[in-house]
């Protein structure tokens, strides 16, 4: 059996790791894409007896529920057994939600769209380039030295 050349496959393998960071970066340029629109776009806000918007904690995240219609928001209170009641609701910009709402919060916060439609529900999480930096939670608070 003969041997192989040391560093035989490499090419495949750069070729493969390539193959994978233009994976990475095509699917940065899609979110981006979705984040704009999700940013022009007016959403429903369900909001509970004082007008706040209705949110969920997971994974150490609070986060706002937004749908991209009535019928996803049906979806949604169908889902938690509660399609028989009435949903006060409000009409928001995606970006007034990502720049206002989700600092205001005080906790990280980010948005989940349409949270009841499985792949087609879309999340906006605390992360740069997505929220005020402020509070986004991959990004320093200001808390080193700047000597």
């Amino acid at each position: 059996m003969p041997e192989a050349a040391e560093g035989a496959g490499l090419p495949e393998r750069s070729a493969t790791l390539a193959g994978g960071a233009e994976e990475t970066e095509r699917r940065r340029r899609e979110f981006a894409a979705l984040l704009g629109e999700f940013r022009r776009t007016p959403v429903l806000v369900p909001v509970d007896e004082d007008d706040a918007p209705l949110t969920a904690d997971f994974g150490g995240v609070r986060w706002i529920y937004a749908f991209s219609d009535e019928a996803a928001l049906a979806r949604f209170a169908l889902a938690r057994g509660e399609g028989g009641r009435e949903w006060a609701y409000r009409r928001w910009l995606g970006a007034r939600l990502l720049d206002a709402m989700v600092p205001a919060v005080g906790v990280p916060c980010g948005v989940a769209l349409d949270c009841a439609d499985g792949e087609d529900g879309m999340v906006f999480p605390p992360v740069r380039g997505v929220v005020p930096d402020e509070v986004a939670v991959d990004v320093d608070g200001g808390t080193e030295d700047e000597t």
